[in-house]
């Protein structure tokens, strides 16, 4: 049965299961205070593409007065759940929780086009796996390495493929090789602080393996023992976001499950979605009564790699890294986890660092889990938005902390001509405790 929050008429336009919840729909005082920071109104100035005026289609689907049609969609399609409306917003609106409600039940509820249904199916059966892949790892990295990426760029024959086929291309990153992780990573020149388990991913795992080596070999240095619990799964982020509760929640159960007898003090996640994802599972699993208790303790856990070193009092030394580096917030790291200084005050303690904001820092880069797949057009500017913003700063690198980012930024300077590498911040962190010399980082990051 569902609670008194989520309890839907007989017009509603939402089934019984978990609709968008009226309490929260309720606080939305439409003051306005979200419009300056959502990305798809900065863009187009549009009421029902702004989170008050979406609030508002869930207001009117429950009552009945709005079918859940295609344009009515729509609005919801082009919502990117960056949730910077939440940080905006001074009456407390989840929304985070509306727009994952909405879209499950889009999802359940409105019948796509079958070329939609099976090119969203292909990406979320394919990004989370990765044993998949790990299979694509090796034709994707033959792409490149003969030089056929670059012939079929230069061709201009991706210019005849459809938008979201060529965005794929488009944010494929430069494969090196498969750096691995070890499975129990013991503290380095120090006693044991803590013992820890490492979320490794799915895209992150396969296709930036170097971020997971990083972050290992800092936590190593910081004393804590590493461990990475065998069967791990995808998290479930992805289809979260994208409104696709069942498989969301299958995989939610198996990421308890994969760290359930580790035995660690908490779970460190390098990968901004996914701690997102991860800190929600009670709200996810809370009609599981096997689960729901579970996934209390395990949220507890989550710490971003950011977080979680902003509670020890650093024992491994810094050395100096001369590098001018733009700082990107990712979005589900500042607005869903409210975590913002923790980042800059890791980057900050490297001597000779020079840190550097962006402007609009608060507004999405456009990546947003499957977005610029679903919705390439969108992603593009939102992209090249980011990209023109980042580009007069000149620095030597852009450091984020999210995946996602840091492909859709990637791209996004490499749109405009800018040769700008993109990086996760903990492999700066890690550059600097090894004592790499910068341009030694620099052509491990070409």
């Amino acid at each position: 049965m569902p609670d008194s929050a989520s309890t839907v008429d007989l017009q509603s336009r939402f089934d019984s299961h978990h609709p968008p919840s009226m309490q929260i729909i309720d606080k939305c005082v439409h003051c306005g205070f979200c419009l300056p920071v959502c990305p798809t109104y900065v863009l187009w100035n549009l009421e029902m593409d702004s989170p008050r005026g979406r609030i508002q289609l869930m207001k009117l689907a429950t009552e009945g007065e709005v079918e859940m049609n295609a344009n009515w969609v729509s609005h919801f399609d082009s919502c990117l759940g960056c949730v910077a409306c939440v940080t905006a917003c001074p009456s407390g609106v989840e929304y985070g929780k509306l727009i994952e409600a909405t879209r499950a039940q889009i999802e359940r509820k409105f019948e796509r086009s079958p070329a939609e249904k099976r090119f969203r199916r292909l990406i979320l059966e394919t990004f989370t796996n990765p044993a998949l892949l790990r299979l694509l790892r090796v034709p994707l990295r033959l792409y490149q390495l003969l030089g056929l990426q670059t012939l079929v760029r230069n061709s201009g024959v991706l210019e005849l493929l459809p938008m979201k086929l060529r965005m794929m291309e488009a944010l494929l990153p430069r494969l090196g090789r498969r750096e691995s992780t070890p499975r129990l990573s013991p503290p380095v020149n120090t006693a044991k602080r803590r013992r820890v388990g490492l979320l490794l991913g799915c895209v992150q795992r396969e296709f930036l393996p170097q971020v997971n080596a990083a972050t290992a070999r800092v936590l190593a240095a910081e004393g804590c023992e590493v461990v990475l619990p065998e069967n791990q799964s995808c998290c479930g982020a992805l289809p979260t976001h994208a409104g696709d509760e069942s498989l969301a929640v299958r995989l939610a159960k198996q990421t308890i499950d994969a760290f359930q007898s580790a035995s660690i003090d908490a779970i460190i996640v390098n990968a901004a979605g996914c701690g997102s994802a991860m800190k929600e599972y009670p709200h996810l699993l809370r009609d599981d009564p096997q689960y729901a208790d579970r996934a209390k303790r395990f949220s507890e856990k989550c710490k971003d790699v950011s977080e979680f070193l902003a509670t020890l009092n650093p024992v491994a030394p810094r050395h100096r890294l001369k590098l001018h580096v733009a700082y990107h917030d990712a979005c589900h790291l500042q607005h869903a986890q409210g975590i913002k200084a923790q980042p800059r005050t890791l980057l900050s303690a490297i001597p000779d660092l020079e840190l550097t904001e962006l402007s609009e820092s608060a507004i999405c880069c456009g990546s947003a889990g499957i977005f610029n797949l679903v919705q390439p057009e969108t992603a593009r500017e939102l992209g090249l938005r980011k990209a023109n913003l980042i580009a007069p700063l000149k620095p030597d690198l852009v450091a984020t902390g999210n995946p996602g980012c840091l492909f859709q930024l990637q791209s996004s300077l490499a749109k405009i001509g800018q040769p700008t590498r993109v990086v996760h911040f903990i492999e700066l962190v890690d550059a600097s405790i090894r004592g790499l010399a910068p341009e030694t980082f620099l052509r491990m990051h070409p």
